[in-house]
């Protein structure tokens, strides 16, 4: 019903509008019981146990939402019911934001991709931590929320040493607040300002010598760019082992519009960076040749690209241990995780 009926009249809309619409519906299925068992008929899995354990938590499913939908926690209650294992929440912020100028969304269906310049626009963590103090209310307790953390898409956060600050503000206060079940700390956002400063070795051991301070009993991974050199993205790595943190996502978005299968959809006057099939390739690569050096030292969340089981087998063959899609669920409807997790019952079987 979504990819042949909804999905065209849905794609006549401007996209941000479509997706705030989906947040308001989610939410309002979310609070009542017979919306979340209508979704859980429809979409639910049901199937063979295929829950697994990561650094400790066990995921129902080993499929995620990534950050950069639910940014402002609003769907853990309904995201159970379409056969999710968790979701990562944000990115939060220590400051509430409002993001780029619009337009910040663009489709660009023949790539079966989408520009994303959303510049971290959410509530702030003061808002975000309330509404996750609230989770359990209605939704399972099984259901996994992770907390993606980065820093304020303004000018106070544009230097390093405000960087820094801006993401301690936020680390500190969800451990002490006892919230979210992971933390992500997002290195990798291109559309904020200052950039992305902690993708180099030395930036990043400042910044994880300060998050080191705030005592946390829960996984922490980092966020990693993919248009970046192997021998950078290892050293990366290779601060990230210093520190003992427990993994990666692998990883963000593509910044290189000439990966585009048709660079035509893209126009020259938009900015952000590529979610979907210009992902795949880049981040699976990174992905194999993480666990090929690391063994099973990192946790690996393998997200870009994954529309289809073919595209899953990928990720997991390559090393992921869990796996997060957004845009995957754009194009092909919710359903898509359903399919997912019948694919995955038989490939761990």
């Amino acid at each position: 019903m979504y990819k042949y009926f909804l999905k065209p009249i849905l794609f006549r809309f401007d996209p941000e509008v479509v997706h705030d619409f989906f947040i308001w519906t989610g939410k309002w299925l979310g609070r009542c019981y017979l919306g979340r068992k209508l979704i859980d008929v429809v979409y639910g899995y049901h199937g063979k146990d295929i829950s697994k354990t990561v650094d400790g938590i066990t995921y129902r499913t080993p499929f995620l939402l990534s950050a950069g939908f639910d940014y402002n926690a609003n769907l853990f209650n309904i995201l159970p019911h379409i056969g999710l294992g968790g979701e990562e929440a944000g990115s939060v912020t220590a400051k509430p934001c409002d993001g780029n100028p619009k337009p910040r969304l663009k489709r660009l269906p023949r790539s079966r991709s989408i520009i994303v310049n959303k510049g971290l626009r959410n509530d702030g963590v003061l808002k975000i931590i309330d509404k996750l103090k609230k989770k359990g209310d209605n939704s399972s307790d099984k259901f996994i929320v992770g907390v993606s953390i980065a820093k304020t898409n303004c000018n106070d956060a544009a230097t390093v040493d405000g960087a820094i600050e801006d993401y301690a503000y936020s680390f500190r206060l969800l451990n002490e607040e006892k919230v979210g079940d992971y933390y992500t700390i997002n290195i990798s956002c291109p559309n904020a300002y200052g950039g992305e400063a902690f993708i180099t070795a030395p930036l990043l051991e400042k910044l994880l010598a300060d998050l080191s301070k705030v005592p946390c009993d829960k996984p922490i991974y980092v966020k990693m760019p993919i248009n970046i050199p192997w021998d950078q993205f290892d050293s990366l790595l290779s601060i990230i082992d210093r520190y003992k943190l427990h993994g990666v996502v692998i990883g963000n978005l593509n910044k290189d519009y000439d990966s585009l299968e048709y660079r035509d959809e893209a126009p020259a006057d938009f900015h952000g960076g590529l979610s979907g099939k210009p992902t795949k390739a880049l981040s699976t690569e990174l992905i194999r040749k993480t666990r090929q050096k690391y063994g099973r030292r990192f946790t690996i969340m393998g997200v870009g690209g994954v529309m289809s089981p073919e595209d899953a087998r990928e990720k997991f063959d390559a090393g992921a241990d869990l796996i997060q899609l957004i845009t995957g669920m754009i194009y092909e409807g919710p359903g898509l995780i359903k399919k997912l997790c019948k694919w995955y019952a038989e490939y761990v079987d």
